[in-house]
């Protein structure tokens, strides 16, 4: 991609030429209509639709949970968040996306589904989704109650986007600055910004046909012991980047960092600070992101 970086929607000739190139990085690109894909998403009941969970939650004053998964194989990926939504009560389910995917390492990830089968357990730490296909993508998100979104850490997330989406997911998560600085040293910022321009012009795309995807930034970055007022910038900056290419449902989130006062006292303000932002918003708190006691009195503590 060339160009110089602004925040500014990029046009349609900018859009469609970058997605030729998308498409054509694995071939499951070419299972992408997005036509289509549009058509699916209309006959998607509204409480498998995340945005639609979200306003209902809001509505009703219900606080709403989601957990962290993702498998290698897809039967045994259905079985995991079928057990979250059954046993776990989870009302928003997770894909979370395995690391050779994330960094764009597809036969890496072809070779871990094929020793995954063999072995009878994962092999990823994931679920590989461009590998898998937009049929496969949607097996999964038809085969549970729930709202699925796709969670991972890709600096270039186009592919992922363009498959997960058109497979049946109604959210995804993630930004040029989030998805770069804790995960990857490799990724200059500029590229995974631009990168994330793609991203986000092609949900707000889809939000012109009707079809309502929810983002979000990942404002903790490596959600552990991450200053609120750093966390807030970070989801602000790329709330207000996601805006800007269309996206009209956005879910920004505070990581717990153990402070009990800031910590109740940064959700409100995470509010406030994105009110101005031309879409709806919505706001999550993450549990503390490092491992948990396990001592019961500790961990109550």
């Amino acid at each position: 991609m060339s160009g110089q970086l602004k925040n500014k929607r990029l046009s349609d000739d900018e859009f469609y030429n970058i997605q030729k190139e998308v498409l054509q990085q694995w071939p499951t690109g070419k299972e992408v209509n997005f036509k289509e894909a549009v058509e699916y998403h209309k006959n998607i009941p509204s409480d498998k639709c995340f945005s639609s969970k979200l306003l209902a939650a809001k509505e009703n004053g219900v606080t709403l949970i989601q957990p962290r998964a993702g498998v290698a194989v897809p039967e045994k990926h259905i079985e995991l968040l079928r057990f979250l939504e059954d046993e776990g009560e989870a009302d928003l389910l997770p894909s979370t996306i395995d690391s050779y995917t994330r960094l764009n390492r597809y036969k890496e990830a072809e070779a871990g589904i094929e020793e995954s089968k063999s072995s009878g357990r994962s092999m990823l730490n994931g679920f590989p989704a461009v590998n898998h296909g937009v049929s496969v993508c949607r097996h999964v998100t038809s085969s549970v109650r729930n709202p699925v979104q796709v969670r991972h850490g890709t600096p270039d997330a186009r592919l992922l986007a363009e498959i997960t989406i058109a497979g049946g997911f109604t959210s995804y998560e993630g930004g040029g600055i989030s998805y770069n600085i804790p995960y990857s040293k490799n990724y200059s910022l500029e590229k995974t910004l631009l990168d994330w321009q793609y991203v986000d012009r092609l949900t707000g795309i889809y939000g012109e046909s009707g079809i309502i995807i929810n983002r979000e930034p990942f404002g903790p970055l490596t959600g552990t012991l991450v200053p609120p007022c750093i966390s807030h910038s970070v989801a602000i900056l790329e709330a207000i980047f996601a805006a800007e290419q269309g996206v009209k449902n956005i879910t920004v989130g505070y990581g717990q960092c153990g402070n009990l006062v800031q910590d109740v006292a940064a959700i409100p303000v995470a509010g406030r600070a994105h009110r101005r932002i031309p879409c709806e918003v919505w706001l999550l708190r993450r549990e503390h992101h490092k491992r948990f006691p396990s001592v019961d009195g500790r961990l109550s503590a």
